[in-house]
């Protein structure tokens, strides 16, 4: 393996994770993102109250991303020798915080207001 393209990346992924999980999580972070998107265009703002709520949820994201992995791949801290591992466990748990944060954000987007709310309020 001497080149690195996106077809290593998704098979290195298929074989770690195994093809039926990675797909998943694939399909729940697109839902995840679409949500995401129908929220920010819908409001056509962000709210720094949701956001502020969102940004406290990365702690709990980036440990939970972190332990995932951990036992997905049967693997243990004690395994982790190098730097790249090291490298790889902060972005997972990177990814994991921002994960846990766009979804808070957009679950509290859409289970605290509905479109009714948001029609009665820029109408006074």
């Amino acid at each position: 393996m001497k080149q690195l393209s996106f077809e290593t990346l998704i098979a290195v992924f298929e074989e770690l994770y195994g093809a039926t999980l990675f797909w998943t999580l694939v399909g729940i972070a697109g839902l995840i993102t679409l949500g995401y998107l129908y929220v920010l265009i819908r409001d056509h703002k962000m709210s720094m109250r949701r956001f502020l709520w969102a940004q406290l949820s990365m702690p709990f994201g980036a440990v939970a991303a972190v332990l995932f992995v951990q036992a997905v791949t049967h693997s243990d801290f004690r395994d982790l020798g190098g730097p790249v591992d090291w490298i790889v466990m902060l972005g997972v748990a990177a990814l994991g915080a921002g994960g846990s944060a766009i979804l808070v954000y957009t679950l509290q987007s859409l289970l605290r207001t509905s479109p009714f709310v948001i029609r009665r309020r820029s109408n006074p």
